[in-house]
């Protein structure tokens, strides 16, 4: 039997993460979400908030860290004689969240979110790749409602995210997150509600025998 995996990307305060929950739910699924930036944050030997800083960035967005990573994988830095540069720690944070990707998919029945799994797992015939979108002007009052955002910048903060979370993907694995034709399921949260996605998601999970 093989390890399906469903992997979710999402714009930003489109409701992706509360649909990968629900999807989870239904079919007996673990999630991972939060708890995935702290199993990167172990591996790498950070703190967890410093790896959420750095997770779904380019290289040119963060802030200079020069911080030795290799208590979790002491054969990158074998022939390092100081700290890494900036790019040596993020690909670093890059490799251990493919390590946790990988390690997450070969259990199977798990529901990846976000951290460019989608691009990770492209190959893999036992994921069904979905993409959670919404219209800005929805998302704009998701952020505020509900993820605390500052309404008069609102729609920067869903530009800028978004963004972040394109040249991540770009940066690190060539591809466009935004192009459709890299998903199975293309669902509009907005349209369907949160509820409607979720059946729609978990319709093509069992349709695929994976329940």
């Amino acid at each position: 039997m093989a390890s399906p995996v469903i992997t979710f990307t999402r714009q930003f305060a489109s409701g992706g993460s509360d649909i990968a929950r629900l999807v989870a739910l239904a079919l007996g699924w673990e999630v991972i979400d939060n708890e995935f930036v702290d199993a990167v944050a172990r591996r790498a030997g950070l703190p967890a908030e410093e790896v959420a800083q750095r997770e779904e960035r380019a290289p040119g967005l963060l802030e200079r860290v020069a911080r030795t990573l290799a208590v979790a994988s002491p054969e990158m830095f074998m022939t390092a004689t100081s700290a890494p540069s900036v790019e040596q720690d993020e690909a670093t944070i890059v490799k251990m969240t493919e390590r946790v990707i990988a390690e997450a998919a070969a259990l199977g029945r798990v529901v990846l979110v976000g951290r460019g799994a989608q691009a990770v797992l492209a190959q893999r015939p036992d994921a069904l790749h979905v993409y959670v979108v919404a219209s800005k002007p929805w998302r704009m009052k998701l952020a505020v409602e509900r993820l605390g955002v500052d309404a008069a910048n609102a729609g920067k903060v869903v530009d800028e995210t978004d963004r972040r979370r394109d040249d991540y993907v770009t940066a690190y694995y060539g591809r466009a997150r935004q192009d459709l034709s890299n998903y199975d399921l293309v669902v509009n949260a907005e349209k369907l509600g949160f509820e409607g996605a979720t059946g729609l998601i978990v319709a093509e999970a069992k349709r695929r025998g994976w329940t």
